[in-house]
Formats: structure tokens, sequence, C-alpha cells
């Protein structure tokens, strides 16, 4: 048996996930990433809408799913900081987080502060308060923890 390419690996993925979305339609995609990043599971929050952001054709659509991306890596970055500060790598993953959280700032701009059933003005907050917390310590204390980390709904 051959073994599956990444979108084939994603698509089991989601299709594996609660959802009451049509099977293998884009929604099922944009609902698991919400799910994903509520589970902590951040890094694959990110893959599986990559699926949809490559995919897609309508540049403001394709700018919202980016900044969620964005957002995604943000959060791995700080969570993998969390989990082993003193690593060699992850200990300097404060920086990277916060250019991050700004791309996905400067993604949603100009977005209506709801898109897409997300209260983005909300979600700006979020990611405006993980960056300058970290910016305020300068890069020293990583404002993330699994008992405080942000969860997001759609409205």
């Amino acid at each position: 048996m051959p073994s599956m390419n990444k979108r084939e690996r994603i698509s089991d993925f989601v299709r594996s996930l609660e959802s009451a979305s049509t099977e293998g339609s884009s929604q099922d995609y944009y609902t698991a990433f919400f799910q994903l990043w509520n589970a902590q599971k951040y890094y694959e929050a990110h893959d599986v809408l990559e699926q949809l952001w490559l995919a897609e054709t309508n540049a403001e659509l394709a700018r919202f799913y980016q900044a969620l991306i964005q957002a995604a890596g943000a959060f791995v970055h700080l969570q993998k900081n969390f989990q082993q500060p003193s690593h060699p790598k992850h200990s300097r993953r404060l920086p990277p987080a916060t250019r991050l959280l700004e791309l996905a700032l400067r993604n949603l701009e100009d977005l209506p502060n709801e898109f897409r059933a997300l209260d983005l003005a909300r979600f700006r907050k979020i990611l405006m308060r993980y960056r300058d917390a970290i910016i305020a310590v300068d890069f020293k204390k990583n404002p993330w923890s699994p008992e405080s980390a942000p969860r997001l709904a759609l409205v």
C-alpha cells in the first residue's frame, strides 16, 4: 500500500474529527481548525487550514486563512517555549512568535469585526495581548500556559 501524501493524511484526519458539516467540505477544514486550536494542537490546526489557504482564489479569504495560520504558528512557538524553556532552540521562540502575531494582525486589517463567523475584534485583542505581553518584558517571559490558553469559538 503506497504511503499517503500530506493532503491525504490531513483529509483523513479531518474526516476523523466530529463535525456536523458535509464530509470533505471546506467547512470541515475550517471547523477542524477551531477544534484543534481549542485542544492546543496548534501545529495540526496550522496544517489543516493550510489546505484551504493553498487552494483559495478569493484574496480576502486567503488573507484571512493566512492570518489564522500565522496565529497558530505563533502559538506553536509559545507552546514549545513553555514546554522546554531552556532548550537551545525552544528558548529562542518568543521573537518569532511575536513576528507571526504581527503578521497575523496585519493580515486581519481591513476585515470586518466579524468574518466567517469568527469574532475578529476579540481575536485581534487576543493576538495583541500576547504580542504586547512578550514585548513588554523584552522577550524574557512567555505569557502562554496550557491553563490560560485562549479558546476560539465561532459565532
